[in-house]
């Protein structure tokens, strides 16, 4: 077989870099119109507290402040907002600016992390349909040093506006700010232990995708089976060690910003949402690379298989969606409740809501229904574009309502900032696959991918 090369063009490196500025120039607009409308609020929020203290002198004068409740006006909230400031006194529009780098950096982690757990299931599971395009999921695993910095310096500097749990207060009992559900879990929930799994989680991600990446470059030059068996046993080590740190990540990253609030099924969900993420990005980057020129090794049978697994996984992540909802329903936990509460009542997220559920459930499951529809690089690439951005909502809707509250929303500044990731994303996945050959040529099942046929 002759070697097959992906050629990272000028072109394509144009487009990108004109998205990047395209991305560049919202973030900066929602940026400014965030900020000023924040500092418009401010204002008006100043005059609602002169409001309220004019209202005190007069009740004072009147000598009839003892049927008032001054907490109202000056309570522990409002010391906390004032002398402490909400999350150390950053305005509003910088904390939406922290909660949109964690939605993002939380979901390229995932689509990384989960292209090197692709390639590891292909290899323990022994299948070959795959092997075509296995180096696609693997240039993934290329972002994983940078989401690992980006998830560091993310949480060094806006830490305490993402996570309500950093803050000392609320573990000590003499303050009245003192939470004693949180402070219950600062066995687990402090910052030492969180920065250390941090680092492990990504140390050993990295160091088990280089020595796959490897292996597989190495069977590229000698071939024999015996690199597809080191393969296999690296991927179970793999997968082992994923199976823990998936869940545990998403309980970290994620479930921890509702500090009160849990889930036994949240590991599950994180997991469904970055797979099915995943599995569209493999077959959106296979299809066009295929209408360049490239993978003709790819045939229709693999594409079928690509798009019955983009259909079968929203349903997997559809059912486990409405488990985690109706969970809460039937087991009659009425206190976790206000996760969703936040979520279907607010103006800034219940459309978001919904839409969440149409473009990650009723739009893939309609569209992919039909058996040809999963065979046609059109109906392909419409429902994978439209899955990976509905799972980028879904990430919002799971971090944005507990940063920001009911102080959220969306638009250029979200727009812009999801662009830049995602073209630094494709930048550093697309020169990763342009450095290797694009088909492992070597690969035992290779034959076996090129004859795969669905009938």
């Amino acid at each position: 077989m002759a070697e097959e090369k992906f050629q990272f063009t000028a072109k394509a490196k144009k487009t990108l870099s004109i998205l990047a500025i395209i991305g560049i120039v919202l973030f900066g607009l929602g940026t400014f119109f965030a900020a000023s409308s924040s500092h418009s609020e401010s204002i008006e929020g100043d005059g609602d507290m002169e409001d309220a203290a004019v209202i005190i002198q007069d009740l004072e004068d009147a000598n009839v402040t003892e049927d008032v409740d001054q907490d109202h006006f000056e309570g522990p909230e409002h010391e906390e907002a004032g002398a402490h400031g909400e999350h150390a006194g950053n305005p509003t529009w910088l904390k939406r600016i922290y909660a949109n780098l964690w939605i993002n950096n939380m979901y390229f982690v995932g689509l990384a992390l989960l292209g090197v757990f692709f390639v590891a299931i292909q290899y323990v599971s022994q299948a070959g349909w795959s092997a075509a395009l296995i180096r696609i999921p693997m240039s993934f695993g290329s972002w994983l040093p940078i989401g690992g910095i980006l998830t560091l310096l993310i949480f060094l500097v806006g830490g305490h506006d993402i996570f309500h749990w950093t803050h000392d207060y609320l573990y000590d009992v003499n303050d009245p700010r003192y939470d004693s559900i949180i402070a219950g879990k600062s066995g687990y929930l402090n910052t030492p232990f969180f920065l250390a799994r941090l680092v492990v989680y990504f140390v050993v991600w990295f160091l088990m995708f280089r020595w796959m990446r490897q292996k597989s470059l190495e069977e590229d030059l000698t071939g024999g089976a015996n690199y597809y068996y080191k393969l296999k046993g690296i991927s179970a080590g793999f997968i082992v060690f994923f199976a823990i740190t998936s869940s545990t990540s998403a309980w970290d990253w994620i479930l921890s910003i509702d500090t009160h609030w849990f889930s036994t099924m949240f590991g599950w969900y994180v997991f469904s949402s970055w797979w099915v993420t995943t599995l569209a990005a493999i077959t959106l980057i296979t299809v066009i690379l295929k209408e360049k020129g490239y993978l003709k090794i790819v045939n229709t049978g693999v594409l079928h298989d690509l798009g019955k697994f983009v259909f079968a996984f929203s349903i997997f992540w559809t059912y486990i969606w409405f488990s985690q909802f109706l969970l809460i329903y039937y087991s009659n936990i009425p206190e976790e409740t206000i996760y969703f509460i936040e979520r279907l009542t607010s103006d800034h997220y219940s459309i978001v809501f919904f839409v969440n559920l149409i473009l990650n459930f009723f739009f893939p499951f309609l569209v992919f229904m039909p058996r040809d529809s999963k065979r046609h690089t059109v109906f392909l690439k419409i429902v994978t574009i439209i899955v990976l951005m509905g799972h980028w909502f879904d990430f919002y809707l799971m971090i944005m309502p507990g940063v920001m509250k009911e102080n959220g929303g969306f638009g250029l500044l979200e727009i812009g900032m999801a662009m830049i990731f995602g073209v630094v994303f494709l930048f550093v996945a697309l020169t990763a696959l342009s450095k290797y050959p694009l088909v492992a040529k070597n690969h035992p099942m290779i034959k076996e991918a090129e004859h795969h046929h669905v009938f």
